[in-house]
């Protein structure tokens, strides 16, 4: 019998984290905890709604470049909506696209406007970056 195994957290490079935490906060996202241990450790996490994954960042959490973090997924049910909830929130937010050939989703050269014709899972795909650059 295998055990159940859950991605509980993504860690994310920041330069930033009190601009970082503004950020995700005004998404709308929960803070899990913010602990400012010393001077040189704070950690922070923060869960998208619905989601059963969180990010953390802060000081001395991560030794990655800030902006670093690349190709996370936030899986959504309404691209279009979701899209839209981050544009509100004065978020820049690719147009939404689908690849016009298989890896494409990681090249923008390769991405063609608008949604996947059959809107299968993992079929349709729009972009952001936090102030950081993490994708």
């Amino acid at each position: 019998m295998s055990q159940d195994m859950k991605l509980e957290v993504i860690v994310i490079p920041v330069s930033d984290v009190d601009r970082a935490k503004e950020f995700y906060l005004g998404l709308d996202w929960r803070l899990d905890a913010d602990f400012p241990v010393t001077d040189d450790f704070r950690i922070v996490q923060i869960t998208p709604p619905g989601s059963g994954c969180s990010i953390q960042f802060g000081i001395g959490v991560s030794s990655d470049a800030p902006g670093s973090a690349e190709s996370n997924y936030l899986v959504v049910s309404d691209i279009e909506a979701a899209r839209g909830e981050l544009t509100a929130k004065g978020v820049e937010v690719s147009e939404v696209f689908h690849e016009g050939a298989p890896g494409a989703r990681f090249h923008p050269e390769g991405r063609v406007e608008g949604p996947a014709a059959d809107r299968a899972t993992y079929g349709t795909f729009a972009t952001f970056a936090d102030p950081d650059g993490n994708g």
